[in-house]
């Protein structure tokens, strides 16, 4: 039997709290969605986003800006499609290639989140300074870096 004992207190990681706050943020956004009556979720307005941002992505650039593998993102955007927010059109120049376009109730569905993440932000944000933010966004882009 191992009777080794690990010293490392994972409470006092950053780990943990990065997961925390992901999922808290997550959560008040689903919430957010759905008191207003929108059938979205979080990966939905990320990709509504970049959409909005650049119409037309083909998918592969849009799996890459999203961070997701192909599959998933597919199957995103097939669900995505059964909504009406984009509609996806083959390539003229390749025939292989699919590019991803916000219909009008994509545009329209976009144009109705935009306020309520802004909102969601300032309330996420409420009493951090502006210099806490940035040393917050510097600390996680560390750990993404770290990370790859």
């Amino acid at each position: 039997m191992n009777t080794e004992r690990l010293d490392f207190d994972f409470e006092s990681s950053i780990g943990p709290w990065l997961g925390r706050t992901v999922k808290l943020v997550d959560f008040h956004l689903q919430d957010v969605f759905q008191k207003n009556g929108l059938d979205m979720t979080k990966e939905q307005m990320v990709v509504l986003k970049k959409l909005h941002d650049e119409d037309g992505l083909n998918q592969n650039e849009l799996a890459f800006l999203t961070y997701r593998d192909k599959s998933s993102l597919a199957r995103l955007l097939s669900k995505m499609e059964k909504k009406k927010y984009i509609v996806r059109k083959h390539s003229e120049t390749d025939r292989r290639v699919n590019l991803v376009f916000l219909t009008d109730y994509g545009k329209e569905i976009f144009k109705t989140t935009k306020p309520l993440v802004q909102k969601l932000i300032k309330r996420m944000e409420h009493a951090i300074s502006e210099s806490e933010k940035q040393q917050i966004i510097t600390i996680l882009k560390k750990v993404q870096t770290n990370l790859s």
